[in-house]
Parts: C-alpha cells; structure tokens; sequence
C-alpha cells in the first residue's frame, strides 16, 4: 500500500467506508448518550490490531496506532453524537432512532476517520511516531471536547497537533474549505428574564407588560449589531426562543428570551458580553421592568496554525491539484468544540465539501440533509496523507 496513491486506496474502500456511514446514520445517539455508536467504533478499530480506550469521558473513544519508532504524535478528530431532530429525507438508511438524526454529519466525520485509519495501519512500515484516533461524543452545544481533554486524551503520548474534518454543503464535492487563523466563530449563550407585576388584561396599567418590555429589549439588542459593532467584525446576535404569559387577559409577569452570540475575535465577544447585560437592563428598567442577565461565554473561535494549514494545503495538492483548495475569505459564524483542542496545541481543521449534483443543498442541522458520499472518500484520502506526509519515516 505505501507506493499507491492514497486516492486509489480510498476509492478501493468506498463501499466499506459508505456502509459505516449508512450504518452509523440509522443509529442516531444524542450527546453522552453514544453507547451504540461508541462500541461499534471501538469494534471496527480494535479489528485494525489497534490499542483502543473505551468510555472516555463517559461515551469516548482513544485508539493509537504505534509505528514502533520514535516521533510525533498527530491526533485526528472525529464527533459523534447526533442532533435531536426527525429525520425526512426517506432514504433506505434514515435513522431508526426516533426523534434523532445525524444533521450535522457526524457519521460522515466518523466513516472518514475510519476509513483513514484503515489506510494507516496499512502504512505503519513506511511511518515514525504515533497517530491517535479521538472519537469524542457531544459536540453539539455541550462541549464533549473539554470533557476528552480533562480526561488526558491529549496526553500519554503528549499530542503535537490535531487534524480534523467538517462536512459542508455550501461546497461542492471535492473542493475543501481552508483558512489559516480563524475559521469558525465563537458561540456564547444569553438568557434574559424579564420580570413585569402581573395584572388584569383589561386594566394594563395597574401591571407591568412582561411581555412588551420584552418586545423593547429584543428590538434594542440588534442595535448592538447593526449601530455599535464595527460592520469589518463578523458578530451575530440570535435570539432564538421567547416564551411567556399564560392566557390572553392576564398582563405577563415574566419572558424567558434565549438566544446566541457569535463572533471572530475576543474584543468584540467581550464587548458584546457587557453591552449585552448592559443595555437589556436598561432598556427593562426604562419599561419599570427588570432584566436578569445570564451571559455565559460558550465555544472559543476554531483557529488554525499556519504551519499546519500549509501541510494540510500540500496534502491536498498531492492527492488533488490546488484546484481542490477553495481558501475561505472570512471565517464561518458556525462554531465547533475542534476549537477546545486547538487552545492547547496547533491544528488544522478543514470543511470538505459535500454540495455535489441533485443533492439538494439541504443546509447542515436540516432535517432533509443528504450528502454526497463521494465526499467521505475524498476526505479519508485527505486525513490519511496529511499523516503520512506528517509521520512520514525519512531514513
């Protein structure tokens, strides 16, 4: 296998990697919840001879593939965990799993890290060091990447720097999103209380309206976008829930509005935190209202190494010419837990593209999402080389 092209060796495995993905797509598993999910990943790579750790951090998975030799060590990344979502797209393989669906495409993450490590344990002679395999559960909003790194995946061996993945609709098959520095966004949580004095609905101004303070504050909070922020820092604001009252005559008393915050680089995520707290309050006060404030700081931004972009940009070179190489122009206000590893040490994170023809560019969290899984081969070929270029044994 080491003198084949590793694009030949991918395609060779197609049907192997899209069955894993098909497989692990009927079996959807919420955060911490990847029992299933988790031991069919330990089985496949304990079958590759390699050392693998279960129930890390609860539902995680750790395989190494020692070369024997002494030399870095390069993590690769996939996720695990599925979003709670019904499933409508009404392929053969749509998730049994009531009221979850891998939207994200986490099963393709999963299928590609496979598959790579397939390829790797094929390449061991021709490689030095150690590659370890980081199969984590609950990226999505709950941060399963800080509960793997509390438990020491980045040690024993110490990892020199992490490579992952990310599916991604809006490109088209074959084409992979890089950018050095920021790629993805911070994501910080509000949630804002408005408490008002209830009343009868026909005598409002014996009450305090919950509900049209509430209506004030939401309406002020954007102006922290579109009047303050500086229009060159990508910032989002979303509120994405309100709920309050009971029954249309009753003056409501309390409104529960939650939502996000987004953004690329820490001055703005600060100042969006103060002016945030700052201005519902006040806004909530001038209504003889009151506001509670909960703004709790989230994923960090997702930012590459320079260092490790150029060797993920060789990488695909070799395997696909530069034509493949789409560098993106902005970071993405999405955002991804990949970040928590990335504080601690250097890393390359790409999106890979899955938008290829009649795929209905159904966007990622869509309960209708279909990829192309021509993407998963070409991704697996990816991470493979970038190793093996890493690990690559001169002597």
């Amino acid at each position: 296998m080491s003198k084949m092209n590793l694009l030949q060796v991918a395609l060779s495995l197609e049907q192997e990697i899209v069955d894993v993905r098909r497989h692990l797509h009927q079996y959807p598993e919420l955060g911490f919840q990847e029992f299933i999910t988790s031991a069919y990943v330990a089985e496949h790579l304990e079958r590759l001879g390699l050392e693998v750790q279960r129930g890390v951090a609860g539902t995680g998975v750790v395989a190494l593939l020692e070369t024997g030799r002494p030399g870095p060590c390069i993590a690769v990344r996939a996720d695990m965990d599925a979003l709670p979502l019904q499933e409508r797209t009404g392929l053969p393989y749509a998730s049994r799993h009531e009221g979850a669906m891998h939207a994200c495409g986490h099963d393709g993450h999963m299928a590609m890290a496979l598959g790579a490590a397939r390829m790797l344990t094929g390449l061991k002679r021709e490689l030095m060091g150690t590659v370890k395999f980081i199969f984590q559960p609950a990226e999505e909003m709950l941060g399963g990447a800080r509960h793997m790194i509390d438990a020491g995946v980045l040690d024993s061996p110490r990892v020199d720097g992490i490579i992952g993945l990310h599916l991604w609709p809006d490109l088209p098959t074959g084409c992979f999103g890089v950018k050095a520095g920021t790629i993805m966004a911070s994501m910080d949580h509000v949630d804002i209380t408005v408490h008002g004095r209830s009343g009868h609905g026909a005598a409002p101004h014996q009450g305090v309206d919950a509900i049209i303070a509430a209506a004030h504050v939401l309406t002020a909070l954007q102006v922290l976008i579109s009047r303050e922020s500086d229009p060159a820092d990508a910032v989002v604001l979303s509120m994405g829930s309100i709920h309050g009252g009971s029954i249309p005559n009753i003056i409501a008393d309390e409104v529960e509005i939650r939502g996000t915050v987004r953004a690329v680089n820490s001055a703005a995520r600060e100042r969006m935190r103060d002016r945030v707290t700052e201005l519902a309050q006040a806004v909530a006060a001038g209504m003889n209202a009151r506001a509670d404030v909960r703004y709790e700081f989230g994923y960090p931004p997702t930012v590459n190494d320079g260092r490790w972009i150029s060797c993920a940009e060789e990488a695909l070179r070799e395997l696909y010419g530069q034509e493949a190489i789409h560098r993106l122009a902005h970071a993405q206000m999405t955002s991804e837990d990949m970040a928590y590893y990335m504080e601690h040490i250097p890393g390359a994170f790409l999106l890979v593209g899955t938008g290829g023809a009649g795929k209905g560019r159904f966007p990622l969290h869509h309960p209708e999402l279909a990829v192309d899984e021509q993407s998963l081969i070409y991704g697996a070929a990816y991470l493979a080389q970038f190793v093996r270029n890493y690990l690559r044994d001169t002597n």
